[in-house]
Parts: structure tokens; C-alpha cells; sequence
């Protein structure tokens, strides 16, 4: 169902185009539990594209200063234009030739597993909507600026690509586990703590992480790539605690999601992360992730479901 790009506000105002918690667009899309669509890219306002081009003029700088060079060819392979919010078909035209991924159109949030499992299809779930022009630094949910100048220059690097699809395979494996496991109790017990600690992974390395340079740690995650004030933050600020990667410390570590990160950790390259994936896949064969620590991110039983539900 094709919908209006204007509608009321609960204010009372008009609202238009496809701008974050405000599109009637999604919200059509979601009453019909359509969560895979099309990007009905004739529906963005005059306001969505400004919203766009003061996002990525002033990121151009930071990004020079403080992104990981992988990042930096990323988003010249990707040919953005920096006034208009992307098509994600031109965006797959000269992403998939490079890794085989692709940015997939979501309604909104998409449960963990089916997440996960389109990582290991080599598909990026991306928001299509963008976030108010006059409210660029708040952001009560991913847009699309966040996912495709944020993520998606990542995924023309082949180990990073690669490190994202054994991560989706290590999903499958979660899932494999609790199906394994009879008591009810225990099966929810397990899964849960397993959840919590690839959630915690997933957080420090492809939203947050740093890498090492000759020039000193550059950020190669998203969160850090799409906020103007966090990214020079991460490197600069003394108030930051930057450590190597440990998984042992990162399965524990709980995280807050609306403020600035006080710890954040690197790694040496990104076979160095392909090989953390593999080592957190060992320890989760092992039963090592089975009883971490509790805390945050609490794991939404929407999130739990979607592994109980894998396979079936």
C-alpha cells in the first residue's frame, strides 16, 4: 500500500516526508507487518535531503581526522552524493560488485536473529528514514544516515564484510545451542546470556570500535563514524579509557546507549577481529558465555523469541 507523503502530526501540525518517528510511511508499513520493504524514495522532503546534506558536510572533516582508512575508501567507492539522501539501489550498484553485501530496507527494528541472519546472507538491515534537520545531534533511533555513511562504507572492505558474515554464522550456532537444550528454563537461561555477550561484542567492535594506525587509534564503528561529537571524543578526550580488545573483559562489560562511551576498545586489524569472532564462537561452543555478567543491554523478549523461533 503506497501512502501519503504528508500527514497530521499528533501536535496537529503537517508532517512530511520520511523523517524519523514521523513517517506515515512506516507507520503504515508496520501496521501491515511489512518489515522488509521497498524505499519509496520519491517521498523524501526538501527537508530529509537538507537534513542529509548538513549531516554529511559536516562530518566530511572528522571523518578525514579520525576514520579508519577502510572507512575513508568506503565512502569514496560508494560515490554518495553528499547532497541528497542515497537510493540504496545506487548504493548496492557499487557496494555488491566489491564484497557481495547489500543494504536491505526495513520498516523498523529488526529482531536479533533475523538481523544477524542477514549478515550471514551478506544483506545490511538499513532505516530508511532520516533524522529532523533541526535535531541533527538527537537521534531516538538508527536513520539512514547512521547505516549508510555510518556502516555501510565498512562493507566494501572484504575482511570486514567477511567478519560480519561469520558473526551472522555465529548467530546460527546460538540458536543451534538452544535447541539442543531440553529444560525450558535452562534453554531460556542459556540463550539469554549468550545474547547478552554477542550483544556486548557486536557494541565495542562494529559500533564503537577502534583500530590501530601508524597515526595512532582511528574508529572504525558506526556510532562513532555517524555522531559529529562522539568521534573526535573517542580518540581525543582524556576522560576516555581505550583499551586493546579482551574478550574476557568485553563479554562482562555492560554499556549505556545514551551517553557518550567512557570505555572503548581497538583492535590490531581487521583479521585480528575476524579472529575475535572466531575465538567468541569457540567460547560459546565451550559454554564460556553461558553465565555473564548480568546488566546491561537487557535482552527484549522480542529479541529472545526470534532465536527460539530460528530453524522452526
Amino acid at each position: 500500500m503506497q501512502t501519503s507523503a504528508s500527514s497530521v502530526a499528533p501536535d496537529g501540525g503537517v508532517r512530511s516526508g520520511l523523517t524519523t518517528t514521523e513517517s506515515a510511511f512506516i507507520e503504515q508499513a508496520q501496521r501491515n507487518g511489512d518489515l522488509y520493504i521497498d524505499q519509496p524514495y520519491d517521498l523524501y522532503s526538501e527537508a530529509n535531503h537538507r537534513a542529509w546534506q548538513s549531516l554529511f558536510a559536516r562530518m566530511r572533516g572528522p571523518w578525514e581526522r579520525y576514520g579508519n582508512p577502510s572507512f575513508l575508501r568506503g565512502i569514496d567507492s560508494l560515490a554518495l552524493d553528499p547532497n541528497r539522501v542515497p537510493r540504496l539501489s545506487d548504493v548496492n550498484q557499487f557496494l555488491s560488485p566489491l564484497t557481495g553485501f547489500s543494504a536491505k530496507a526495513v520498516s523498523g527494528y529488526v529482531p536479533a536473529y533475523l538481523f544477524f541472519d542477514c549478515l550471514r546472507n551478506r544483506e545490511f538491515p538499513t532505516t530508511i528514514t532520516i533524522r529532523r534537520e533541526d535535531r541533527l545531534d538527537y537521534l531516538p533511533e538508527p536513520d539512514i544516515f547512521h547505516d549508510i555513511a555510518g556502516h555501510v562504507p565498512m562493507h566494501t572492505d572484504r575482511a570486514f564484510a567477511d567478519t560480519l558474515v561469520h558473526f551472522g554464522e555465529c548467530a546460527r550456532r546460538a540458536a543451534e545451542i538452544g535447541q539442543g537444550i531440553a529444560d525450558p528454563g535452562e534453554r531460556l537461561a542459556t540463550l539469554t546470556s549468550i545474547l547478552r555477550a554477542m550483544a556486548r561484542f557486536f557494541w565495542f567492535t562494529i559500533e564503537f570500535g577502534l583500530m590501530e594506525s601508524p597515526n595512532g587509534l582511528r574508529a572504525y564503528g558506526s556510532g562513532l563514524l555517524s555522531s559529529y561529537g562522539e568521534l573526535s571524543h573517542s580518540i581525543d578526550s582524556p576522560t576516555v579509557q581505550r583499551s586493546p580488545m579482551q574478550l574476557e573483559w568485553v563479554i562482562h562489560q555492560s554499556f549505556e546507549i545514551d551517553r557518550y562511551q567512557p570505555l572503548l576498545f581497538s583492535v590490531a586489524s581487521f583479521d585480528h577481529l575476524f579472529e575475535l569472532v572466531n575465538e567468541l564462537e569457540r567460547w560459546m561452543l565451550d559454554g564460556k558465555l553461558n553465565n555473564v555478567a548480568p546488566g546491561e543491554p537487557e535482552v527484549s523478549p522480542l529479541d529472545l523469541q526470534s532465536f527460539l523461533d530460528a530453524n522452526g
